[in-house]
């Protein structure tokens, strides 16, 4: 038989030396832990830095990344692309201002460090040209002659270039009120190192926005690049919003304990493991991603979730008239054990995100394993060393005493859920909840739910931004681009002409295509300009001289065929990239290559942005099932370890299997899709909301062993943990729900995702587990099943 202060699930000899260790060398720990803190944090403070790339955003096995990396490819990749809209607050963009601005934008973004000088497009630049048959031949010209001044005879002649060229809805707004400069960002710069799009994203604002903007001029500016820096500029609300968390933490479980003295320890051994991970970190040449900088306050919160239980057991023990030495060596004995399973859970959660083949994803799952791993050492060495120094002042056990006297009517009725009628009751309801949830998560997109960007708020410069450049042109930053690869010039052949022009014109019939663009296009346009610019002769030549003439003048600085003509992308401009249209335009491409083959060449999936979203929104898809299969599994793996039970196992596991389920269903009803930022965050709640169960039941699973009734058993965990599991649950609930109010969008999505899973498990736990164990356990056979 188990008592309260005997470990059942580790050796003793080993708990004891363990014991042993920590408590003769307190004052060693302490100056280790001190000395670390400071070099750490000196670390952190000095050497952490956002590290922001695309390419880490890459699913790099995925079939379209290999299309995407081909270096064939390269010229046409298109993916980390930024738009630059100068619009005309009047309406009208012939004006000398308006013609300055945009002559100095365009000149602006050449010269910038990080961009491909040779695929910036804009009515000044070269690479864009008109092309006509006239009377004396073939006449072409920049859309913006070298000799251009802005008088009104210049300026008409450049609007009906700009008519001539065919860069309406591309290049030039729909109504004529205003512009674009398209532009590319490099990988790499000409040393090879990365380029970083924050710094990118700032020097578009101060060169560009900040000068231009005004004298009847709007400036608008989107792509990833853009993004990036929006989200980074939004960290301080991160570090805003976090220290809200921490103080809020603190009031919490100050009223809990009953003593500022305790509640200060799990705060501070909390905050230490973040430290650390941080000058961890920058140790092993790590930056902190955008998306990632919400993982130091998972460690926190784990931190806090393991201390708090940690302190529950001290308050216990002092209450009992134990000195602080005492009692930190007590519960030293009496946690150690379902300690290390919790966090080993945690560790779990985190590690099962490597399987998602995304560098992003990976780094923070290290990040966050890192955290963890940390948080092992504070937990279980630090806090109890810290505790055993508090001194409980003289008025603490009578202030103890009226909240447990008071609570104490509480957890009597809340163990009546473990009579079989109530707990009957609970079961079913459970189970309702299963199925509804199960059929409404269904309906969880995977990918994004939102037009723009939905990391950031509607109202958000950028994604005003994006709203003005869609509504004024016919293309935007979303673009899928699928490649015609040809064992032969495309260019020179009718047959393939003609497929590439049958594939663009379906694909400009989808719903949710806005423009497609393709050298069959072009090519019919400049056959019809050779024949008087007759409508009869739009058409893709049959004869090869004519095929050839219809080509020959289309240069591959237009981004529309490469040197050979043997690779021609299709460029397909897209509404949006909600996780419909994308996946409406990607099974279209599939489909049609399906059904329309061709000897010698192919259709291949994907460049663009789109082609990357694509290429994530699969890989997420492929991999959300296996995560949480992983997750599950170790967790159930653990837990049979841990109380030798199936049945206990079962107890534990199903409430958490439940709040998975819900999870989904709530993702559904706000609209939250499962992708890149929050597919980990399902992930990482599964194995932090075991914790809860773990706890209770290890201690629940004690008192059946010594021949208590479920009901009995219960109401005595309840009065040792339950505050604690309750405490917990809700503290971590409203640190997170005041993200909702966070200017980033992505932080708000988060929070309230995390903060239905901390209430929900916790609620779980304190519910639904006692009401099964109520049906599946009774003494003799937990006892019989230990013995076993």
């Amino acid at each position: 038989m188990t008592t309260g202060g005997d470990v059942p699930h580790l050796p003793a000899t080993l708990v004891g030396r363990l014991e042993r260790l920590i408590f003769t060398h307190r004052t060693a720990i302490l100056v280790l832990f001190a000395l670390g803190t400071v070099l750490l944090g000196a670390t952190a403070v000095h050497g952490l830095r956002i590290d922001t790339s695309f390419n880490k955003t890459l699913p790099l096995r995925h079939e379209y990344m290999r299309t995407y990396l081909d270096p064939r490819v390269a010229e046409f990749r298109g993916a980390n692309r930024v738009l630059v809209a100068l619009i005309a607050r009047d309406g009208n963009m012939f004006t000398p201002q308006f013609f300055a601005a945009m002559r100095r934008a365009t000149d602006e973004i050449i010269v910038m460090d990080g961009i491909d000088r040779t695929q910036v497009q804009s009515i000044f630049t070269p690479n864009v040209r008109y092309l006509e048959v006239v009377e004396q031949g073939i006449e072409a010209g920049n859309v913006v002659p070298a000799d251009f001044t802005p008088t009104p005879e210049h300026l008409a002649q450049v609007r009906d270039n700009i008519r001539k060229a065919g860069i309406i809805g591309r290049l030039v707004a729909n109504d004529f009120s205003g512009a674009l400069v398209s532009a590319i960002v490099l990988d790499t710069d000409a040393q090879g190192r990365p380029v970083d799009p924050i710094r990118v994203a700032h020097e578009l604002e101060s060169r560009v926005r900040k000068p231009l903007e005004g004298n009847g001029i709007d400036v608008h500016i989107i792509g990833f690049a853009m993004v990036v820096g929006a989200i980074a500029d939004g960290a301080g609300s991160v570090l805003l919003f976090a220290i809200i968390t921490v103080v809020l933490t603190l009031l919490a479980v100050r009223v809990y304990c009953q003593s500022w003295r305790v509640a200060f320890v799990p705060v501070l051994c909390s905050a230490i493991a973040v430290v650390w991970q941080l000058g961890a970190l920058v140790l092993l040449r790590f930056g902190i991603d955008p998306i990632g900088l919400l993982v130091p306050f998972l460690i926190f919160a784990i931190g806090v979730s393991h201390g708090v239980q940690k302190i529950s057991a001290v308050s216990d023990a002092a209450f009992a008239g134990l000195g602080s030495m005492e009692a930190a060596r007590r519960t030293f004995r009496q946690l150690l054990a379902p300690a290390i399973v919790a966090l080993l859970a945690d560790l779990v959660g985190f590690v099962t995100i490597l399987l998602i083949p995304v560098q992003v994803i990976r780094e923070m799952a290290i990040t966050a394993s890192i955290g963890v791993g940390i948080v092992i050492l504070t937990d279980l060495v630090l806090l109890p060393v810290l505790v055993s120094y508090v001194h409980f002042d003289p008025g603490y056990h009578a202030r103890v005493a009226r909240r447990q006297h008071w609570l104490a009517r509480v957890w009597h009725r809340l163990a009546g859920v473990t009579r079989r009628g109530p707990a009957l009751v609970v079961i079913v309801l459970a189970a309702v909840l299963g199925v509804l949830g199960w059929w409404k998560g269904r309906d969880t997109a995977i990918g994004d739910t939102q037009a723009g960007v939905p990391e950031l708020r509607a109202d958000s410069r950028y994604n005003r931004d994006n709203d003005v450049i869609t509504s004024k042109f016919s293309i935007g930053v979303d673009l899928l681009t699928a490649i015609v690869d040809s064992q032969q010039p495309v260019c020179v052949s009718h047959e393939l002409m003609t497929w590439a022009d049958r594939f663009g014109w379906h694909m400009r019939n989808i719903p949710g295509v806005q423009e497609v663009i393709t050298l069959p296009f072009i090519a019919r346009i400049a056959a019809a300009g050779w024949n008087e610019g007759s409508l009869k002769w739009r058409s893709i030549p049959r004869e090869q001289s004519q095929l050839t003439q219809s080509t020959r003048y289309i240069e591959t600085s237009t981004g529309l065929l490469n040197e050979n003509c043997d690779v021609v992308p299709v460029l397909m401009f897209l509404t949006d990239h909600r996780a419909g249209t994308i996946t409406r335009a990607v099974g279209a491409v599939k489909r049609w290559r399906s059904a329309n083959p061709v000897a010698g060449a192919q259709v291949r999936l994907a460049a663009g942005n789109v082609g990357v979203m694509a290429a994530t929104n699969e890989t997420v898809e492929a991999k959300q099932l296996l995560i949480l299969v992983g997750v599950f599994a170790a967790v159930i793996a653990m837990c049979l370890l841990t109380f030798h039970s199936v049945v206990g196992t079962v107890v534990v596991v199903l409430p958490l299997a439940l709040v998975s389920v819900l999870v989904y269903a709530v993702m559904a009803l706000v609209g939250i899709g499962i992708k890149v930022s929050t597919l980990p965050m399902v992930a990482l709640g599964a194995g932090i909301g075991v914790d809860y169960g773990i706890y209770l039941f290890s201690r629940m699973e004690e008192f059946l062993h010594e021949g208590l009734p479920v009901r009995v058993s219960y109401e005595r965990t309840l009065r040792v943990t339950g505050a604690s599991i309750i405490v917990t649950g809700i503290t971590l609930a409203i640190g997170v729900a005041t993200w909702v109010f966070s200017p980033l969008k992505f932080q708000a999505d988060i929070g309230i995702m995390l903060t239905f899973m901390f209430l929900v498990n916790m609620l779980a736990a304190i519910v639904l587990l006692p009401a099964l164990a109520a049906w599946l356990i009774h003494p003799e056979g937990l006892r019989t099943a230990r013995a076993a």
